[in-house]
C-alpha cells in the first residue's frame, strides 16, 4: 500500500499568486505556485494578460490560482480543502480581509468573482507577505512577460 499522498486525501494547500505590469498599465502577467500542506509543489501556472494594471494582474492571479485548483482536484474535493493564499499585493490582501474599501469598479468586479471562487473551498485564508517570500510566483510572471517580449520581437 502507497503512502504518497493522492491528491484526493489532501486538506491543505498553500498558494503563492503574483501578477505583475511592466509599466502601469503595462504588459501584464500572472504567475501561480500551488503547493501542498508539505511544501510539495504539485502544479505551477502563468499566463500572459495583454495590457492591463498591476492590481487587475495581482487579482486575475488569485483567481486563475483558485480555477485551476478547482480543476485540479474538483469541486467536490475542494470543499474539503484549507487554503492559504499567499500574495505580495497589499491591497488585493487588505480588500480579502476587508480593512480597504474597493473603489474602483473593475477591481469590484473581480472581487465578486474571487469571492464567489474561494466559497467552493472549505476555507481560504489570506495571507499577505513580503515579496521576497513570494519569490516563485514572481518568477512565473517574469517567465511569461519575457517569453511575450521574445515572441513580439521574433514577428516584429
Amino acid at each position: 500500500m502507497s503512502t504518497k499522498k493522492s491528491k484526493k486525501e489532501i486538506k491543505n494547500l498553500s498558494i503563492h499568486v503574483d501578477g505583475g505590469a511592466r509599466g502601469n498599465p503595462g504588459p501584464a502577467a500572472v504567475g501561480v505556485y500551488i503547493e501542498d500542506g508539505s511544501g510539495n509543489l504539485l502544479k505551477e501556472y502563468n499566463k500572459y494578460l495583454g495590457e492591463e494594471t498591476n492590481n487587475v494582474a495581482e487579482y486575475q492571479a488569485a483567481i486563475l490560482a483558485l480555477k485551476k485548483t478547482k480543476q485540479l482536484f474538483g469541486k467536490k474535493k475542494c470543499k474539503k480543502i484549507q487554503v492559504k493564499l499567499f500574495s505580495d499585493s497589499e491591497l488585493l490582501v487588505k480588500h480579502l480581509t476587508h480593512e480597504y474599501k474597493i473603489k474602483n469598479g473593475p477591481l469590484q468586479e473581480l472581487f465578486l468573482k474571487l469571492w464567489n471562487l474561494m466559497l467552493d473551498f472549505k476555507e481560504v485564508n489570506i495571507i499577505g507577505v513580503p515579496r521576497e517570500e513570494n519569490k516563485e510566483a514572481d518568477r512565473l510572471v517574469n517567465e511569461a512577460l519575457d517569453q511575450e517580449e521574445r515572441e513580439a520581437t521574433l514577428f516584429s
